[in-house]
């Protein structure tokens, strides 16, 4: 039975964006996207030199993936040690609750990428930048916090920036980090692209990456899953996360099984999102004549899945024709072990 009062999908980048000095964001919470209620996303945009000022988020983590272009950013921690980091195309970061970050456009083109948060209800209003801050205190207070005069304080901005631009930062400059090379891992970068990928031939490949491979990553694990036409990802479920879905090309179908006969079928372009559930059955199937590369974050550093050719291929025959109704032949059709990624025409 399809559920018509639910959705999974949203369509995030045909929202109008919030925009500024060099850079504009789109943002899908619970309010925007109600069935997203574990998780959040942004895809926002930079120019060379635009800067998302120094901020912190209350209430959520921050998970990113680079599309396009590079990016420098950096954190503090609570310990007062920072760190500085450069990023490119494929690369992923995690900052912790709480902790003050910026990020910046480096290089020659405009840099694009995904924020991913673990909570639904992330919002600017649990977002805090550093010149509303410094904006709504005494500027007597600046000053002495600063050590600055009080004429040195009123050339500070009056209100948020959001967005700052400058110039582009100077890769050989003592303020920016050089990777010593593309694989390097650091305490907030992790380099998906350049991981060996679980491949299926001719059905396509996932990459990865959760706490076991990036320790600070402690409530988020993200994966880029490819499709090949025609191909499908199975039915399967996460039983220790609801997953959160940026389509970066093609085109996809997905059913997200609610249980009790309630259903929900969702087509997607690239630029859309889809969500599912802690715990919910579903599938993503290949229906364009492209490849299908999807991004997707799980609120969780543990990866899980349950799929249900190993599910089935794990209890004996016979539970399986007296469970489907089906004759023992059919059962010795059944995949025998974990199909994963399923090609078409099998």
């Amino acid at each position: 039975m399809e559920n018509q009062n639910l959705r999974f999908k949203y369509e995030l980048e045909k929202k109008i964006p919030r925009s500024g000095s060099g850079g504009i964001t789109r943002g899908a919470s619970v309010i925007d996207f109600p069935s997203s209620i574990g998780m959040a996303g942004v895809s926002m945009r930079l120019a060379p030199g635009a800067m998302r000022e120094l901020h912190w988020h209350a209430n959520v983590a921050e998970w990113a993936y680079v599309i396009t272009g590079s990016c420098r950013t950096t954190i503090i921690h609570p310990d007062g040690s920072s760190y500085i980091d450069n990023f490119e195309t494929g690369d992923v970061w995690y900052f912790p609750k709480g902790y003050g970050h910026s990020i910046q456009a480096t290089g020659s083109e405009k840099c694009h990428f995904i924020l991913i948060f673990d909570n639904g209800n992330f919002s600017e209003d649990h977002t805090f930048s550093i010149t509303d801050f410094i904006a709504h205190v005494p500027k007597e207070i600046v000053a002495q916090n600063f050590n600055l005069t009080l004429d040195e304080v009123d050339e500070m901005p009056k209100k948020e920036a959001y967005f700052a631009f400058g110039s582009i930062p100077d890769s050989s400059s003592a303020i920016s980090t050089l990777r010593r090379s593309p694989e390097l891992i650091t305490k907030h970068r992790y380099p998906l692209h350049a991981q060996q990928p679980r491949i299926v031939p001719g059905g396509g490949k996932q990459r990865v990456v959760s706490q076991k491979e990036f320790p600070v990553s402690t409530t988020m694990t993200g994966s880029v899953l490819e499709l090949q036409p025609g191909a499908l990802r199975e039915m399967h479920w996460h039983p220790n996360a609801d997953e959160w879905q940026y389509y970066l090309s093609g085109q996809a179908e997905m059913t997200v099984f609610l249980a009790e006969g309630s259903a929900v079928t969702e087509n997607f372009n690239a630029g859309d999102v889809g969500y599912v559930p802690m715990g919910a059955g579903h599938y993503i199937k290949n229906t364009g004549s492209q490849v299908c590369r999807i991004l997707i974050g799980f609120n969780n550093g543990t990866y899980e899945a349950i799929d249900l050719s190993e599910w089935l291929s794990g209890n004996p025959a016979d539970v399986l024709e007296t469970n489907l109704g089906i004759r023992k032949n059919t059962v010795e059709k059944l995949p025998k072990g974990k199909l994963f990624i399923a090609r078409e025409g099998r």
